[in-house]
């Protein structure tokens, strides 16, 4: 029987505090991981920072206690974000306005791990509107937005979440939201997989009642299929990951444009003229390198995939192996979802004041738990940064230790995360309204139909108008005149 990888060792989310004996004094030593830098001009009550949310006894204005954020006082703050994000995301609020009288999550109770951010904020409050009760925690421990999630939990949602949660704290979260007293999960939207696990180990009664799984990471579908394969898939799934309105939008548009905010805020690197070294030439890898290339960087790909290096090299990109290019690179970047692609062997020939981060959802890529030895020295210089310093001095800098970039240490474009939103949303419909035997113990991807909605959905921001099939050309081509105009395997 095949053996299925859990994250038993928790290793994936072992957060270690940074040495002390060396500090940059460019930045003060208070100002710490926790802090709220994810969204531009964040709200940051330092206050308490040492005080841990779980210790809080904290109430929202109808007087409820069933929600753990930061400080439930950014709610005011964290609704204007919300506001804001949902001028951006207009498919999603036409949704909520079209299904509003319908109700077709009516009896739906979701338990949902994502990032948690105005955006997501905007997918938790249309699936309410909807009819949905809602639990929520976060699948990663440096993206929530303090404020966003106060100021959920003032509307009445119970989220468990907050910016620097340490290891402990993030299982603690997922479970809060799956181990309730007269309340019982029948849908996941999960982002990573580590919720479907979650309840798949330590909850199997429940697991087997649920009605469906969405999930949305390369990660999280992964490990959907390792289930299915081995047979202790027990419910139907939704791969929205490999939709193309997730792969051609999120991962490569989104990916495009945040890369370089995410290094910018961190860094203030310069591109033009750097070598730059980005591993894997996936829908994110391509976003990735077209962002730096626009602005003068010279790079390089590495790929295991022979068609994915084919198309690195026709967009003008050398395809190398890490370690051909890794004395000389400025800029190391994994977007893989693989583990161990930057090892301590690499970190060791890495030139001083090398930039290494990762754009994968999980912090496998890199090997940071090799940097966790007592000859290195880690310099915390800022939210999110760290410098990894050898006994020669040579240093490295580490962003969101290892962790996703764009979402840890910058935001992501709003328009982009509608697309991927409301095609969450639809596949939490079907697969919660689904007649019996529609969909088998097993992973499906998204109908092409539905992928087709959701792009119409966001046509009018734009003021663009498509073009109708006459009958004639709709027989010609064996196609309805309506779609879906791609075959399911596209």
């Amino acid at each position: 029987s095949q053996q299925i990888q859990f994250a038993d060792d928790m290793q994936e989310f072992t957060k270690f505090p940074t040495k002390t004996g060396r500090r940059s004094l460019s930045r003060s030593i208070s100002q710490s991981s926790t802090d709220s830098y994810s969204s531009a001009a964040s709200y940051t009550d330092s206050s308490d920072d040492e005080v841990s949310p779980r210790e809080k006894q904290q109430t929202n204005s109808k007087g409820s206690s069933n929600f753990c954020v930061k400080n439930i006082k950014q709610a005011e703050f964290g609704r204007r974000e919300i506001e804001i994000a949902e001028q951006d995301m207009s498919a999603l609020i036409s949704l909520r306005k079209r299904a509003q009288g319908e109700k077709p999550l009516a009896g739906a109770k979701i338990v949902g791990c994502t990032h948690i951010t105005a955006q997501t904020a905007v997918l938790i409050e249309t699936l309410c509107a909807l009819g949905a009760q809602c639990r929520w925690s976060a699948c990663n421990i440096y993206s929530t937005q303090n404020e966003v999630a106060a100021a959920l939990a003032e509307a009445g949602v119970a989220v468990f979440a907050w910016k620097g949660e340490s290891e402990d704290d993030f299982w603690w979260c997922i479970d809060r939201c799956v181990n309730v007293d007269g309340w019982q999960a029948n849908m996941i939207l999960d982002d990573g997989g580590d919720l479907t696990h979650w309840v798949y180990k330590k909850y199997p009664n429940i697991f087997k009642k649920i009605r469906g799984i969405v999930e949305e990471s390369v990660t999280g579908v992964h490990r959907l299929y390792q289930l299915s394969k081995a047979g202790k898939l027990c419910v139907p799934a939704m791969n929205v990951n490999d939709s193309v309105t997730k792969q051609k939008f999120d991962n490569l548009y989104c990916c495009r444009e945040s890369i370089l905010d995410g290094l910018k805020r961190t860094t203030d690197v310069m591109f033009g003229g750097k070598q730059v070294v980005v591993c894997g030439y996936g829908e994110v890898g391509k976003g990735c390198c077209a962002a730096l290339k626009a602005l003068g960087a010279i790079v390089y790909v590495t790929e295991i995939d022979p068609i994915c290096a084919l198309q690195a090299c026709m967009d003008g990109f050398r395809v190398v192996k890490l370690s051909e290019v890794i004395r000389q690179v400025d800029v190391v970047i994994t977007c893989t979802g693989n583990k161990n692609v930057v090892t301590r062997e690499h970190l060791d020939r890495m030139k001083n004041s090398c930039i290494v981060c990762n754009m994968g959802h999980s912090n496998t890529e890199i090997d940071v738990t090799s940097l966790r030895t007592p000859e290195l020295t880690w310099e915390r210089v800022r939210s999110q940064v760290d410098h990894v310093i050898w006994p020669d001095g040579k240093r490295v800098v580490l962003l969101a230790e290892g962790r996703l970039l764009n979402l840890s240490c910058s935001t992501v474009p709003t328009f982009v995360l509608s697309i991927t939103a409301t095609t969450q949303a639809l596949a939490l419909i079907e697969l919660y309204n689904a007649p019996e035997g529609r969909y088998k113990q097993d992973v499906y991807l998204l109908p092409k139909k539905m992928d087709e909605y959701v792009a119409s959905l966001h046509l009018p921001s734009f003021d663009a108008h498509l073009t109708e099939l006459t009958d004639d050309q709709a027989k010609y081509l064996g196609l309805n005149k309506n779609g879906p105009f791609k075959p399911n395997y596209y």
